[in-house]
């Protein structure tokens, strides 16, 4: 009864997804005051979609966490041994249940901009609610044709199929939602830039409108991305945190994208400059979350990732892709050039330092999305079977980083309109000649691989920028300390989210670099052999059998030594989960927050030896860290009075002075 209860809301999610569609749609056209009741079915039809999916989703979970094996995506997913966490989560852990996630974090976005979206002009939040209740229904639909999660089989097996074991972990447990929290949130930017090019007006308003959604979006994919990292790391057993794996570089696009709508939007707030480029970005970021969604569910692409392999649904999303951005893009064709520019300004300004920010964030995007679609391209078209690995990506992505980091540290030194660089780098002089005295020190002393060394140096270079431009703004040391820090508490939450943004961005950028030193020791080793990775010995003290809930393995045991003592014991694992009949590898792994001792344990040959995998990751922790501070900081700026307020109401009495003219 519950799974059918759950598939009677979803259909009526549907109904209300199509009402949500049309009529707003038909009331923004009629005006403000003719089309008023039928606007006003926009919210209503948002809300009352919202909580039905809600409902779908809650069945589902249900069904998950009772073990309902009569409802075929359970059967396929799930285990009565399996943790009740993993039962829950597994809710998401395959395309059915995933799909229902899209479809709830959508009518949750639907629900937000009708429930908080009181301060947007009338025929706006209508606008942006129909293209919102488009997009829900053409998913809904896809799920309901071709995905059902409330499938029923029968008989009734006794036991399910389990969840593929990779996915039974913390990491990939919540990873999905931010994920998805990340791609769905785009479509609210989306569906902004979508209203505005119907009603053919984008202004300083505007930008201060769709800056928020955009900024929320972007943190959740920000901390969905660094916990795949986290996952990839730690899981896989390959030491590594990121493998330019098409689906990770299909989460990586519309990241890079929504990054550049972000910074363009505060120029269209700012200045009301690069109006038309801001709409084409809204389109283009929630058009790679589309192309995500398509690559990791239709089986073109392999990865370990993928969650689906049929063509059947695959053809259905890229249907979905085509409606959505080619509508799109045609709509933009033929409004985006009634949309007047305004705000003139020299190249060297901040809007300047923003616009090269975007180009080059662009531009590593562009790189990004040949690497992963020509492969696919190539075998369609001429059947040339051709791999892109992180070789390409490393040696064509790192080129546009390095400009794009450096200007990073200068941009927010530049004041708006016009701007007189030598001015600003003479107040970097300091971080200026810090770095360039780390970087010959490093290199004399250190390490003399130019990679690492340039990561570094780029890391500092971030990290005294942004601490540079804080100084700079509480005029630290020209004024007395009390009242510099009086002007700390008085900055904008927006500003100082930047700037820790930005730092953030370094240290993440020192964790990454880190990897470029990292020793690795693969060796056989027997009970009693001792070796050596970095710093570190350690001596192999054997394995032993253990049991889980639903597995059985072997634990490893490495016992680190310093100085002939016993330190640490680290304690790697290899799984076996029968259902599934497959292998897993688990790290262990000593962080002392400046660096990793990770090992991994293989298979053990018919003398004894067994396959250890050692790494000593410096500045690893740092990479999560500094994702985790990267979403923090668009946390800080997300709660500043001036996005949380919206529009002043003087340029809202502005914005509506056309349409009651028109009237």
């Amino acid at each position: 009864m519950i799974p059918e209860l759950g598939h009677f809301a979803l259909v009526l999610a549907l109904l209300l997804a199509g009402v949500q569609s049309i009529l707003p749609l038909v009331g923004a056209a009629q005006g403000e005051r003719r089309g008023a009741l039928l606007m006003a079915t926009g919210p209503s039809a948002a809300i009352g979609q919202m909580l039905f999916v809600a409902l779908s989703f809650f069945c589902l979970m249900w069904s998950y966490a009772v073990s309902d094996f009569s409802v075929a995506n359970v059967y396929q997913n799930s285990h009565s041994l399996k943790p009740m966490l993993y039962k829950l989560t597994g809710t998401w852990g395959n395309h059915e249940g995933s799909m229902v996630l899209w479809v709830l974090i959508l009518a949750l976005c639907s629900g937000a901009v009708a429930g908080f979206g009181q301060n947007l002009p009338a025929t706006l939040r209508a606008r942006v609610l129909a293209v919102l209740g488009m997009i829900a229904f053409g998913f809904l639909l896809f799920t309901l044709l071709t995905s059902n999660p409330f499938k029923r089989i029968w008989p009734v097996p006794e036991d399910g199929r389990d969840l593929n074991p990779l996915l039974q972990d913390p990491g990939l447990a919540f990873h999905p939602p931010f994920l998805y929290l990340g791609y769905v949130g785009t479509a609210v930017a989306f569906a902004f830039a979508c209203a505005a090019l119907i009603e053919g007006r984008v202004d300083a308003a505007w930008g201060r409108w769709v800056r928020p959604w955009t900024l929320a979006a972007w943190c959740a994919l920000t901390l969905g991305i660094g916990l795949g990292s986290w996952w990839a790391y730690y899981e896989l057993g390959w030491g590594g945190f990121w493998f330019w794996d098409p689906v990770e570089n299909a989460s990586l696009m519309p990241w890079l994208l929504a990054t550049a709508l972000l910074h363009s939007a505060i120029v269209v707030e700012k200045r009301e400059a690069l109006k038309v480029w801001t709409i084409l970005l809204a389109i283009l970021t929630f058009s790679l979350s589309l192309l995500g969604t398509f690559l990791v569910r239709s089986g073109v692409l392999n990865s370990v990732h993928a969650f689906a392999n049929d063509p059947e649904r695959g053809v259905f999303i890229l249907m979905l892709l085509a409606v959505a951005v080619g509508g799109s893009l045609i709509l933009f064709a033929w409004r985006a050039p009634a949309l007047e520019p305004k705000g003139l300004f020299a190249p060297i300004s901040r809007e300047g330092s923003l616009v090269l920010n975007n180009l080059l964030l662009a531009t590593s995007c562009a790189v990004v999305f040949v690497g992963t679609l020509y492969p696919l391209f190539a075998d369609l078209l001429f059947g040339a079977k051709i791999t892109v690995g992180p070789p390409f990506f490393n040696a064509t992505v790192f080129p546009v980083f390095v400009p794009l980091l450096v200007a990073m540290g200068v941009g927010p030194l530049l004041p708006w309109k016009r701007a007189d660089l030598w001015a600003a780098l003479a107040r970097l002089k300091l971080a200026a000649l810090v770095v360039l005295a780390f970087a010959v020190v490093w290199i004399a002393a250190v390490d003399r691989r130019l990679l690492p060394a340039l990561g570094f140096a780029l890391a500092l270079w971030l990290v005294l920028a942004a601490a540079t431009d804080f100084a700079d703004r509480v005029r630290l040391g020209r004024v007395p300390l009390a009242e510099s820090f009086a002007r700390a508490r008085g900055l904008p939450r927006a500003i100082v989210g930047g700037i820790v943004a930005h730092a953030a961005v370094g240290i993440c950028l020192a964790g990454i670099a880190g990897k470029g030193i990292a020793p690795e020791r693969i060796t056989l080793m027997r009970p009693g052999d001792v070796t050596t990775v970095g710093p570190h010995t350690l001596r192999f003290d054997g394995k032993a059998d253990i049991v889980g809930p639903n597995w059985r393995g072997t634990e490893g045991r490495l016992t680190l030594l310093r100085d002939g003592r016993e330190v640490a014991v680290l304690t790697p694992e290899r799984r076996f989960y029968p259902v599934q009949r497959m292998s897993t590898t688990e790290a262990s792994i000593r962080t002392s927050g400046l660096a990793d001792l990770y090992a991994v344990i293989g298979e053990t040959s018919e003398d004894g030896a067994t396959v250890v995998r050692l790494h000593w990751n410096p500045l690893a922790p740092w990479i999560w860290v500094g994702t985790v501070l990267m979403a923090l900081g668009g946390l800080i700026s997300l709660s500043d009075r001036r996005l949380r307020v919206g529009a002043p109401a003087r340029r809202r009495r502005e914005a509506l002075a056309p349409l009651a003219a028109a009237e």
